[in-house]
C-alpha cells in the first residue's frame, strides 16, 4: 500500500486483504501491487481489485465499512465492489471461482499459527 494517510485499520485485517489480493493475482495474473494503490483503476485492474475486495467481504464476513479500512479506500468504492461481487455470482463460472477462493481462504487461515524462531 502506499505511503499516503489512510484511516487505521487492524494490522491482522491488512494481513488478510493482502492476502485476498495476492489469491486474486495469482488467478486474474493482475499484480498485487497494481491493484493496492489508492488511484483510480480501469477495465480488468478495477475489477480484479474488486474481486479481492469482495472476497474479503464474504469470506471474512466483513461488513463494507471494514473491506473500506483494510483495503484503503472509502466505503463506496468497498460497496460498489461487493455489490458487482454479488451481481457477478449470476454467472455460473464466476460463482464456482468464487466459492473455491473462498474454501481455500478459508483452509489456509484454519491452518495453526506458528511461531518463528529468531
Amino acid at each position: 500500500m502506499d505511503e499516503s494517510y489512510r484511516a487505521p485499520a487492524h494490522h491482522g485485517d491488512r494481513i488478510r486483504a493482502s492476502l485476498a489480493l495476492q489469491i486474486i493475482a495469482a488467478v486474474t495474473g493482475i499484480p498485487a501491487e497494481r491493484m493496492n494503490t489508492r488511484a483510480r483503476l480501469q477495465g480488468k485492474e478495477c475489477k480484479a481489485r474488486w474481486m479481492a475486495m469482495y472476497l474479503a467481504h464474504v469470506t471474512y464476513g466483513w461488513p463494507v465499512e471494514r473491506v473500506s479500512l483494510a483495503f484503503g479506500l472509502n466505503r463506496a468504492t468497498a460497496a460498489k465492489a461487493c455489490r458487482w461481487g454479488e451481481d457477478e455470482r449470476d454467472e455460473p463460472l464466476v460463482d464456482t471461482l468464487m466459492d473455491r477462493l473462498e474454501r481455500f481462504v478459508r483452509e489456509v487461515l484454519e491452518v495453526p499459527a506458528s511461531e518463528l524462531e529468531a
